[in-house]
């Protein structure tokens, strides 16, 4: 069934959120728009952020200390930013804010924006914080709805980046991958904030939207493939996706010459439920009720997966995402056991590992300045490194404070065409001493 035009039948929302607009963090943009279309598809009037900008970052300022991450500031300005407008009314707001444990900052960030909203005399403003762990409970009788249509949105939006990012750089007119990609993200944000009659008929209109969407990209013309290095992007979820906390990186990477490849937003999701099982193996729940019911859900996150990524095998040759998220953590084992490290650490160093074993001619992580999870990686690199052929791999971190950044990259990327060239230069004697008749430039 393609895509049609429906008439979205709307639930009751959940009690908390009943009279609110729900206020959504510009994360990538693909899966921030729709995620809130998902949340409109249970009743709910949700939308994204408007732009961060200069006002964003004196406001976030305003109201820290400076020991907070850059994300924090970023996101704080945006909420404060919102309730700052001549027309807003805190009574009718609300926020999304994702939450987490371990000793990083972000576990912190609801907790803080409660205390400063009540600081500022806004005591009842909420901060929702959604979890895979409880299965969305919180969302009454839209819970199951809520979860597997977020799965899918996640999904969605990750394939919609990676379109982008295969054709933009190769583009002939200006501009026209990016305006193909929102008129995706407009298409499928009309699928998701569609109720449907079963999960059948939602997925045989995403599937038919993004086959539309992978015709429209294929057709896009692009100019002759060029010898462009091919980097991986790794680093802290926030300022990796959020092109304004790193001052559009991946774009002034494109301009420098190279092509990218960026991390998925549903690798974390995957390495979240991972983490779970090995929770309830280690508290002996590993056959629980609860522990049954994550398994169950993961299936049919795989199942899901499995129906929308199929649809791009081609398009998506040689940029193969790894078939289980154990494959990343096998690789991270040396460096960072899972024992005794967790969190995007571990999958930073293990995904740099596969980048350099697809191939990939560097890696780069983005990071806030000062970020845990970027130092720990930074002082892994460099052995990681040499283990691997010496791919270069850069660690670029971000505060709103960056002075010369296009040398840092056109430095870094010169590190990358040289280890290109070295890589098959090295590639092409293996041949002629596999094949000693064949002549040298045709291998």
């Amino acid at each position: 069934m393609l895509f049609t035009r429906q008439t979205p039948r709307r639930l009751e929302p959940p009690s908390l959120l009943v009279g609110k607009k729900l206020w959504l963090p510009r994360l990538q943009i693909g899966s921030s728009r729709l995620f809130a279309a998902v949340f409109r598809s249970i009743g709910v009037d949700a939308e994204v952020f408007p732009p961060s900008d200069e006002r964003t970052l004196a406001l976030g300022a305003q109201h820290s200390c400076g020991d907070e991450c850059y994300p924090l500031k970023i996101t704080l300005g945006d909420c404060l930013k919102i309730l700052d407008q001549p027309s807003a009314n805190p009574n009718h707001v609300a926020f999304l804010m994702a939450t987490g444990h371990g000793p990083c900052r972000f576990g912190q960030y609801a907790s803080h924006f409660h205390s400063i909203f009540n600081s500022l005399g806004y005591p009842n403003i909420p901060v929702i914080s959604p979890s895979f762990e409880n299965g969305y409970a919180d969302y009454g009788e839209s819970s199951t709805l809520f979860v597997r249509s977020a799965w899918r949105a996640i999904v969605s939006a990750d394939i919609l980046l990676k379109l982008l990012l295969r054709a933009r750089p190769y583009e002939l007119v200006r501009g026209s991958a990016d305006a193909l990609y929102e008129e995706a993200l407009e298409m499928l944000s009309r699928v998701f904030e569609v109720r449907y009659p079963g999960y059948g008929h939602q997925m045989s209109a995403i599937q038919g939207a993004l086959l539309r969407i992978r015709n429209s990209f294929r057709a896009l013309p692009l100019e002759p493939l060029r010898d462009r290095p091919l980097i991986g992007v790794v680093g802290e979820i926030f300022c990796r996706l959020n092109t304004f906390s790193n001052e559009e990186l991946v774009r002034r990477l494109e301009a420098a010459g190279a092509e990218v490849w960026m991390n998925d937003v549903s690798e974390w999701v995957w390495y979240s439920n991972d983490e779970q099982a090995r929770e309830f193996a280690r508290n002996g729940q590993k056959y629980s009720l609860s522990a049954m019911r994550a398994r169950i859900r993961n299936l049919f996150q795989k199942k899901d997966e499995h129906a929308l990524a199929s649809l791009f095998h081609e398009d998506f040759l040689g940029r193969e995402e790894p078939k289980d998220i154990r494959e990343v953590l096998d690789y991270a084992e040396p460096y960072l056991p899972r024992e005794g490290a967790s969190g995007e650490m571990v999958l930073n160093v293990g995904k740099a590992i596969y980048f350099a074993y697809k191939g990939l001619d560097g890696v780069v992580d983005i990071s806030p300045f000062t970020c845990m999870n970027g130092i720990i990686c930074e002082a892994i690199y460099p052995r990681v490194s040499r283990d691997h052929e010496c791919i270069p791999i850069r660690n670029f971190y971000f505060d709103g404070t960056q002075s010369d950044l296009e040398r840092d990259i056109g430095i870094y990327l010169e590190l990358a065409r040289n280890y290109r060239r070295r890589r098959l230069s090295s590639q092409r004697a293996a041949w002629a001493e596999r094949l000693p008749h064949a002549r040298y430039h045709d291998l």
